[in-house]
């Protein structure tokens, strides 16, 4: 395309881009590919998790701040645009039988209603490109979940004329994807690697969790090779300071051995209006020739 490339990626919370995809993004940024973070929340009911960081009251009074503050620092490492969405966190329900979630939070909005501020952000920003989570929001996070919804419904409407009307001029995105954040082959691979040279693996019960579960493996379409770009990654990560302990097992496996066992961000193609030959290894597939069309449909959901 002789236009402009975009790429939007919609996220939760702040620290989920910088999870996921996030190689992916500051290649595409160094590529000039115009990308912009879309998060749903502001994190306000995230915990700190960092052990350095607990029993702060400064931190734990003022989480909103700080975890805007953070965003702040990771979008710059990145390289990308960010917008908040304006939605207030869910928090993560824990127990058994589990609690309601709370008033006016993300997780209970009507989605049609909430995905408004989403597509009208695709109507100024006028990505290609959208990626976000699979219909179980990658985990069962409320938060997750809710960001799926919206995407999905704002993918559709943002393109139609008769769809929030007020929201700006219709423009059409041409494919989404779902992030594979923590595919279990990588997961797998990595362990196998580790253990195979005499090195601790921090996945094991990771692996034995998932094999009970009975949980199965979702298709990866597309494998973005980007590991020349896993140390911004890491950096962008570590910026959400009260996310994230830099001694934590996020950083246990060298980032020598990840790239040469895993040197790919994965992802599964859920929408297409442009003609593809999978696999990929490109989230702009099919949109880098002037022969773009959007005649043909491929929904995988």
């Amino acid at each position: 395309m002789s236009e402009q490339l975009r790429l939007m990626a919609v996220h939760a919370h702040p620290d989920d881009e910088s999870s996921k995809g996030a190689a992916t993004m500051a290649m595409y940024v160094d590529q000039g590919v115009d990308v912009l973070v879309a998060t749903c929340t502001g994190g306000e009911r995230g915990s700190v998790l960092n052990p350095k960081l607990q029993g702060k009251p400064e931190i734990e009074e003022n989480i909103h701040e700080v975890r805007r503050k953070e965003m702040d620092e990771a979008r710059a490492i990145l390289g990308v645009k960010q917008a908040w969405l304006g939605f207030v966190d869910s928090g993560l329900p824990e127990g058994d039988p589990l609690p309601p979630l709370p008033e006016g939070c993300f997780g209970l909005q009507d989605v049609k209603e909430a995905a408004e501020p989403l597509v009208r952000l695709i109507r100024e920003f006028k990505p290609q490109v959208i990626t976000t989570y699979d219909e179980n929001g990658g985990y069962p996070h409320p938060d997750h979940i809710m960001t799926h919804k919206i995407t999905m419904v704002a993918f559709d409407a943002a393109g139609d004329p008769d769809a929030y009307p007020e929201a700006g001029e219709p423009w059409q995105p041409l494919k989404l994807y779902y992030n594979h954040g923590f595919p279990m082959g990588r997961i797998r691979a990595l362990h196998k690697y580790l253990s195979e040279n005499g090195h601790e693996s921090p996945y094991g019960e990771w692996i034995a969790g998932w094999e009970k579960s009975g949980r199965t493996e979702r298709e990866i379409t597309t494998r973005v090779r980007c590991d020349d770009w896993f140390e911004t990654r890491d950096r962008a990560l570590i910026a959400h300071a009260t996310q994230i302990d830099p001694d934590g097992p996020w950083f246990r496996v060298p980032l020598e051995v990840q790239r040469e066992v895993w040197p790919t961000e994965d992802y599964e193609l859920a929408r297409t209006l442009v003609d593809v030959d999978l696999p990929e290894d490109d989230l702009f597939a099919g949109l880098r020739t002037p022969s773009l069309t959007a005649e043909s449909a491929d929904t995988r959901d």
